[in-house]
C-alpha cells in the first residue's frame, strides 16, 4: 500500500516532467506518465483530488480531468488516468497564464470574500441580537 500511487503524486509527477522538459508536449508527458506508472496499483477513488492547487486555479479548472482519472481508475486503464491528469495539468498551466493565479492580491474581483462580505454583514446584522453582534466584534478585535 505504501507504493501505491495518489492522484496527486500523479500529478505532481506530471509537473516534474513538465519543469525539467518544458519544451516537452502534453502528449510526451501523458506518454512518460503511462509508461512509468503502467503496472502499478491504481490509485484510490477515495482520494481523487488534488488540493494545493486551490490557490493557484479555480476548483472548477484544476478538476476538469478528475472525471476521466475516476473512470480510468474504475476501468483499470492507465491511458485514462493520465489522459485526465494532463488535462488538468493543461488546465493549471494556462490559467495563469491567462488570468493570473487564485490568490494574486493584485487581482481584487477574486476576493470572494468581498462578493458576499456586505450581504453577510445585513444578514448578521438583521438576525443576530445587538448584545451578542456586540460580543462578536469585541472577540474578533482580540
Amino acid at each position: 500500500m505504501a507504493d501505491r500511487p495518489t492522484v496527486s503524486s500523479i500529478f505532481k509527477r506530471a509537473q516534474e516532467i513538465r519543469q525539467s522538459s518544458p519544451e516537452a508536449s502534453y502528449e510526451e508527458i501523458k506518454k512518460s506518465l503511462v509508461s512509468e506508472f503502467s503496472g502499478s496499483e491504481f490509485p484510490s477513488p477515495a482520494f481523487l483530488t488534488i488540493p494545493e492547487l486551490d490557490n493557484v486555479a479555480p476548483e472548477e479548472d484544476w478538476t476538469a480531468g478528475l472525471p476521466i482519472v475516476l473512470r480510468g481508475i474504475q476501468n483499470e486503464n492507465w491511458h485514462d488516468v493520465v489522459h485526465g491528469i494532463i488535462i488538468s495539468l493543461e488546465q493549471v498551466e494556462n490559467y495563469p497564464k491567462e488570468s493570473g493565479r487564485e490568490d494574486d492580491p493584485e487581482k481584487e474581483w477574486r476576493n470572494r470574500e468581498k462578493r458576499i462580505k456586505e450581504v453577510t454583514e445585513k444578514s448578521v446584522g438583521k438576525w443576530l441580537p445587538e448584545d451578542l453582534m456586540n460580543v462578536a466584534k469585541r472577540s474578533a478585535k482580540q
